[in-house]
């Protein structure tokens, strides 16, 4: 059998559901399960995993985007739950009954499943405790940045040096101004508790190049507010300007909303 150092792939990713798999050579698991249990096991059947390999859900904050599959999945494959103290108290009542022994607390110390280490950094998002996730296995490195209202000097202290970045491309500005929701979820979306921009996106895309990253999926696109032609061409303005170019310094993919993405190779 070929060993792999990391696998990811989006099994959805926008306010109707996000959950990602990351798989080492010995270890599988889910970030996030917000698509119902049928749902996330219908994905993976896409890549060839049956939700009976997993070995782990972790879970970024108590959303209904993020957390719609989680205790189901856990009771249907007797799979740990990993989540912050406060997430799992704001959680715990959409979560339903879970094995105490599943209950499993994420803090900053970071932790082992196997060959698979996981660290947690905070996020400003309008959850009780946001956070994103790195993932490493040897020398290689996964980070996913997701639901941010802003781009944080810790965020990309962790993101730098990644082989391949999930970062939220939200929304258009313009097009958010210009759209259907009411006033105030526009102001929640934009505010430093919401979700980031495709110009805030893009200005962060050229730092982490600058910074050895090598791939990037853009993420958690609003279906008003953005298209991924847009989101595209706002990463590729930038990293023109910036001197760079696409393809020779950066990967760029998406993580889709109602579709799995390619299965990524890392190592």
């Amino acid at each position: 059998m070929i060993k792999i150092t990391l696998e990811v792939c989006s099994l959805a990713s926008g306010s109707s559901g996000n959950s990602i798999y990351v798989a080492t050579d010995k270890k599988k698991v889910l970030v996030d399960a917000g698509l119902s249990g049928k749902r996330v096991s219908e994905r993976l059947a896409e890549i060839n995993v049956d939700g009976s390999e997993l070995d782990a859900i972790l879970v970024t904050h108590e959303h209904g985007d993020h957390i719609k599959g989680v205790g189901i999945l856990s009771r249907r494959f007797n799979l740990p739950i990993y989540a912050t103290e406060k997430t799992w108290a704001a959680a715990k009542e959409d979560l339903g009954k879970i094995k105490p022994e599943y209950i499993c607390i994420i803090n900053k110390e970071g932790l082992s499943l196997g060959d698979l280490e996981l660290e947690s950094f905070e996020i400003p998002h309008d959850a009780v405790d946001p956070v994103g996730f790195t993932l490493r296995n040897k020398n290689k490195k996964v980070s996913i940045a997701t639901d941010i209202g802003y781009m944080t000097e810790e965020i990309m202290a962790n993101l730098k040096e990644s082989n391949l970045v999930i970062l939220e491309s939200n929304h258009d500005l313009e097009m958010l101004k210009a759209g259907p929701y009411p006033w105030s979820l526009k102001k929640r979306i934009m505010s430093r508790e919401g979700h980031l921009s495709n110009d805030d996106a893009a200005a962060t895309v050229v730092e982490l190049v600058k910074n050895s990253v090598e791939r990037i999926l853009l993420a958690h696109l609003s279906k008003d507010n953005n298209v991924p032609q847009l989101a595209h061409l706002t990463v590729k303005n930038m990293i023109v300007d910036a001197g760079m170019e696409l393809g020779r310094d950066l990967q760029l993919d998406f993580a889709y909303r109602n579709e799995v993405s390619n299965l990524f190779q890392v190592g």
